[in-house]
């Protein structure tokens, strides 16, 4: 780990105009600097750096942050990556905190056995150059239409016929043999000797996300009996089902186009990168994982599926669209024309003949698994009856509620029957789910982020009526409110509020400042944000608030610090052009002072009525299903809701006496 005053002294020493120069060129403009955005296709500069708060922001699409933001959003680094990448830059001596004996020893394995994968990676390239690589490995190449820039980028290479040519040079190289073994490039024999992984193989190498090898594809080039690719084995630096071919060339592409596309096999990567369509992975010879899906989220919550026609590739489809709903994702899917894969497909066309087919053939996820049932449904009743019912239980597995509504909708016209058929056999599922979650400790957790479910609010609550506050997640009627609320915190939170004297928010004995009356305003109503990320960063700024620590201190913290969500967050809060939900401000308020005490409060009536809002749905939609006691209750619940939210209004000028 990197100690925190190293931390620090890197924060404090990179400059953000510095580090964001090395990418754009930057034009100033009075005080700040100004550019087209690298995160997105613009013509006209919206993408502005501003040296002296250490923050960019970009007007066209909203990224922003700090310099260490920036690396780990354009160079898609962990924080740390970023650390390191800013202290190499600056030539700033990292002294890692010291290691226990264990993790000392793994740290050391595992350095060694990525440095025995990029020996391994350099020699199959040479190998490549050399009479047999070049006769074979090389003609299979560009027979394949494979340039010689793409050799090159990739680190395409060629594993020679000799049983242990690989491993007699690693020997040579003074690498040992635990190592190789232990990466998987070499396998001992019956005879305990040691012999290459790879023998007469083109070959693909796989790199990690920040782009070092860790394992191999080997291709065979003959027609007898034997398999045809031959990948690496997992090993400690290599799991199949975390890695996929190509993200390290594709990361920056699939997140400046909002979506990957995801193909099988690996002359399909790398022909389609070499057409200019650089938003592409494949699995890696395996099939779709959890933690694949999960890593392209990284990026982008948008994934097309281009597999091949064949069965096995339709049946692959199918399985995957259901995992990327499970990740609350978007799956769609696109089949090339009878015969063709991307990698022949990419021969025969232009790159925009390329991007027009997918553009006009791609297909929503779930549209394309309906179409397909139902053409193997036939005119069976009780086929079509079974098809209805899985399509329902794919949607079920959607984490986000507003859009399980809209499949719903759209499945119950697809079929032309009553959503809610569909609706009640979506709930019976996610019922079930949620049985099974229980019974494996992982209840009460939200379904889209992971993380611990926002508190209900307390039934003994003197402002709400008893009942009414749980299952506030369920929707995000709050969310423009308690973005308006945090962003108060982080661009005025130690701003003073000087009430008027005839103010009823005026105090004789003490001045509060924007955070505390907001803070104070929500602990009495035992509330907590809906929304994880911004509750997050709420009790982060109170954290440093509460050291004594200064505004500017805090944000800069903030926007510095290891949890990037936080991080966006405020970044975005810090730097937007911002707009109160509460009012247009069309008044001429003369002052930032007398602005604050003005719509601080309207602020937080406003987040109330919200809330109100949120109870008053979810009791109607409980209604329905209510006994008739249980209904009676519920209207008298919101009766007096609608009382509440009628004085949160009068107090808003909305409504007149």
């Amino acid at each position: 780990m990197i100690p925190k005053e190293t931390i620090d002294l890197i924060l404090d020493t990179a400059k953000v105009e510095e580090v964001v120069g090395d990418y754009v060129t930057l034009k100033r403009q009075g005080g700040s600097l100004w550019a087209c955005c690298p995160f997105h296709n613009e013509k006209t500069p919206s993408f502005h750096v501003v040296p002296s708060r250490g923050i960019y922001k970009c007007f066209g699409c909203g990224k922003s942050g700090t310099a260490v933001g920036f690396l780990m959003e354009y160079e898609k680094l962990s924080y740390y990556e970023a650390l390191r990448y800013l202290a190499k830059k600056y030539n700033i001596e990292i002294k890692e905190e010291e290691e226990s004996p264990e993790q000392l020893a793994a740290r050391q394995r595992s350095e060694s056995l990525m440095a025995v994968s990029e020996f391994a990676r350099k020699f199959f390239c040479d190998q490549l150059q050399e009479s047999e690589g070049h006769a074979v490995g090389y003609r299979y190449y560009r027979n394949r239409g494979i340039t010689d820039a793409t050799i090159e980028r990739w680190s395409l290479g060629w594993a020679p016929s000799g049983r242990s040519t690989f491993v007699d040079a690693a020997r040579a190289a003074g690498y040992k043999e635990e190592y190789l073994l232990a990466a998987g490039l070499a396998i001992k024999t019956e005879d305990d000797k040691l012999i290459d992984k790879f023998r007469e193989r083109v070959m693909f190498p796989i790199h990690s996300v920040s782009g070092r090898v860790i394992a191999f594809s080997g291709r065979t080039l003959k027609a007898e009996n034997q398999a045809k690719y031959v990948n690496s084995p997992e090993t400690e630096i290599y799991v199949k089902s975390r890695n996929l071919m190509g993200i390290y060339f594709a990361k920056s592409e699939i997140a400046k186009q909002d979506r990957c596309i995801l193909v099988e096999g690996n002359v399909d990567v790398v022909m389609m990168h070499q057409m200019g369509i650089g938003n592409v992975v494949a699995s890696c010879g395996t099939s779709l994982t959890e933690e694949q899906i999960r890593l392209i989220k990284r990026f982008t919550e948008n994934i097309t599926i281009m597999y091949d026609g064949d069965s096995a590739g339709l049946h692959a489809a199918v399985r995957a669209i259901g995992l990327i709903l499970k990740e609350g994702m978007n799956p769609r899917v696109v089949f090339l024309p009878d015969g063709d894969d991307p990698d022949s497909y990419s021969r025969k066309h232009t790159l925009e003949e390329i991007r027009e087919f997918i553009a006009t053939h791609e297909q929503d996820g779930i549209a394309f698994k309906t179409d397909l049932l139902l053409a193997d449904a036939g005119d069976d009743p009780v086929k079509k009856a079974s098809l209805i019912n899985e399509i329902a239980d794919t949607v079920a597995d959607i984490p986000d509620a507003i859009k399980r509504q809209v499949y719903v909708d759209t499945v119950a016209r697809r079929f032309g029957i009553e959503a809610d058929i569909i609706q009640e056999r979506v709930h019976k599922t996610r019922g079930s789910l949620q049985k099974r979650r229980e019974m494996s400790g992982q209840a009460g957790h939200d379904a889209r982020t992971g993380a611990p479910e926002s508190p209900s609010l307390p039934s003994e609550n003197p402002s709400l009526p008893a009942g009414t506050g749980n299952l506030l997640n369920r929707d995000r009627i709050t969310d423009a409110s308690e973005k308006e609320l945090l962003g108060f915190i982080v661009r005025y939170g130690r701003e003073p509020l000087n009430f008027e004297t005839d103010s009823e928010f005026y105090s004789p004995d003490a001045v509060q400042t924007v955070a505390e009356f907001i803070d104070d305003a929500l602990a009495a109503d035992d509330t907590v944000f809906v929304n994880p990320v911004y509750q997050a960063a709420y009790e982060a700024y109170f954290e440093q608030y509460d050291k004594g620590i200064g505004q500017d201190d805090i944000v800069l913290d903030l926007l510095n610090g290891e949890n990037r969500e936080i991080a966006a967050v405020v970044a975005d809060l810090a730097t937007e052009k911002y707009e109160l939900t509460v009012n247009n401000f069309s008044n001429a308020l003369t002052t930032k002072e007398s602005w604050l005490t003005t719509f601080v409060p309207r602020a937080i009536l406003a987040y109330h009525e919200k809330r109100v809002t949120l109870m008053q749905n979810e009791l109607m939609r409980r209604l329905p299903d209510a006994t008739p006691q249980e209904q009676t209750d519920i209207m008298a619940r919101l009766g007096k809701l609608t009382q509440m939210k009628k004085t949160i209004n009068l107090k808003l000028g909305r409504e007149k006496k």
